[in-house]
């Protein structure tokens, strides 16, 4: 007999099962007595193996991120590992390397292994449902339609206007972006931006919003054309912070004053833009405390609460490239 032949007559979910049987928090007691009993009934006995993947009586939560390198995502993994200390927890952190194929596959590598799992996931919410099969999911960074799902996502609309407010504010009329509309795990940026424009009276260009992948190089060669094919754009949001250091390197080689020539808004506010010269002005998001609220709503989920969609507010550090 095995962990699913269980879960099956006690009607829940092989994770919860494992729960049960491991004598785990956050489960309710009349669920945990209808697996004891199931598993009596089938004469069960877990493995020595499956029981020596955690600490006996400790909730794991798998920790999925795109890119470890990326310097976005270390402040996230700390805010996890602290809000998850605080309740005793254990947490296991995998990178699916930035290709969203491999999301499915390690989803259930890891469903071997914990009670939860937090997630900065690009797949369509299908795709995660298959993959996750009942094992309580909290996505990040974008909006989430799946109503099993915790979802933790930024104000993103609310931090493009601001920053296209406050390019207004400074004069600018003719404005264009660095985007990222090929990323599907992340919140849109491209629609507030246009919306934000157009209430402000400021004109973007066809062509002047340019896409890019995420890095510096990308970054680097997007600023580059925007000022080879619109050079009366005179400001340039960004998707993140990382097309905005592309964007300074581009800069600098082609003579073009930050921000003087050229203003640049970022969006992230990693603490490397303050030691770009101008400092970089940057729609700031508070990625400990997303990770902090993350662990909130997988607590929710594995209490049985209702899935949870957290909205993290941010704000404009205005600093100096814009």
């Amino acid at each position: 007999m095995t962990l699913k032949d269980v879960a099956k007559l006690a009607g829940v979910s092989h994770q919860t099962v494992s729960r049960a049987i491991n004598d785990k928090g956050e489960i309710d007691p009349e669920t945990r007595r209808r697996v004891l009993d199931a598993a009596r009934e089938l004469n069960y006995r877990p493995s020595r193996f499956g029981r020596g993947l955690v600490r006996p009586g400790a909730i794991t939560l798998g920790l999925i991120v795109s890119d470890v390198v990326n310097p976005f995502f270390p402040e996230l993994i700390a805010g996890v590992i602290a809000a998850a200390e605080e309740r005793g927890w254990q947490v296991l952190i995998s990178s699916t390397q930035d290709d969203e194929t491999r999301e499915p596959d390690l989803i259930r590598t890891l469903a071997a292994q914990v009670d939860v799992l937090v997630g900065y996931l690009s797949s369509p919410d299908a795709t995660l449902l298959a993959a996750v099969e009942g094992l309580p999911l909290v996505v990040l960074g974008r909006p989430v339609h799946e109503p099993a799902f915790g979802a933790v996502e930024a104000d993103v609309a609310s931090g493009v206007h601001a920053a296209v407010a406050h390019l207004a504010a400074r004069g600018h009329r003719i404005i264009g972006m660095i985007d990222c509309s090929g990323e599907s795990g992340q919140a849109d940026r491209r629609p507030p931006f246009v919306d934000a424009a157009a209430a402000h009276g400021l004109t973007v260009p066809s062509g002047a919003i340019v896409d890019a992948a995420q890095t510096v190089d990308a970054g680097d060669a997007a600023f580059a054309r925007l000022r080879d094919e619109h050079p009366e754009v005179t400001a340039i949001f960004t998707f993140n912070d990382m097309l905005a250091l592309g964007a300074y390197r581009a800069a600098r080689r082609l003579g073009v004053a930050i921000p003087g020539d050229c203003a640049i808004v970022g969006f992230d506010g990693l603490p490397v833009g303050e030691l770009v010269d101008p400092p970089l002005t940057s729609v700031h998001l508070d990625k400990r405390r997303m990770g902090a609220i993350a662990v909130e709503e997988a607590a929710r989920l594995l209490a049985g609460e209702t899935p949870g969609r957290a909205m993290l507010p941010v704000e404009l550090a205005v600093r100096g490239s814009a």
